[in-house]
């Protein structure tokens, strides 16, 4: 969900019960770990359908509840799900962007690849940028085309001429 978005997303009102907590745009929820007989927590962005994070909960003084949230245990819980999320997205963006910088007699230039995962028509877009940042030129793409060192040069050398012509 982007900052767009998620500002859309209805405001929930804090709840803080031994079993679900929500603040800040986070819902913590304990629920019976359905693999084993203890319990788990899940960790809900507000607007999200799914948790960001499930983990196992504490079992409480009577080794048969679970121990109950509070605000510790919340704030960690927010840290922990907000790091999953960041590398999650810093695991997409590496997958879907790609560069390389090769060195010729005009300069560097910078070759960059950006995978657009359209559902139905994914492609990519190959672009070449001078070393003042501005745009040589940009063509479409496979999705699934290399980009490497020896894919780069070799673009450059056929003067920019789109790949898989």
């Amino acid at each position: 969900m982007n900052d767009a978005t998620r500002a859309e997303a209805p405001e929930f009102e804090p709840v803080y019960e031994a079993r679900l907590w929500r603040d800040n745009g986070w819902t913590a929820k304990v629920v019976k770990n359905e693999d084993d007989d203890g319990w788990a927590v899940e960790m809900i962005r507000d607007g999200e359908p799914e948790p960001a994070l499930v983990g196992p909960w504490t079992m409480g003084r009577d080794k048969k509840n679970p121990k109950p949230l509070d605000t510790g245990a919340f704030n960690t819980l927010v840290k922990t799900a907000s790091e999953v999320i960041r590398r999650h997205e810093q695991q997409l963006h590496a997958m879907l962007h790609k560069s390389v910088v090769v060195s010729g007699a005009s300069g560097q230039i910078t070759v960059a690849l950006d995978i657009v995962p359209d559902e139905d028509d994914p492609y990519a877009l190959l672009s070449a940028t001078d070393q003042a940042g501005d745009q040589i030129v940009q063509v479409r793409v496979a999705p699934h085309f290399k980009l490497n060192l020896g894919s780069a040069e070799a673009w450059i050398a056929s003067d920019f001429v789109k790949p898989g012509r």
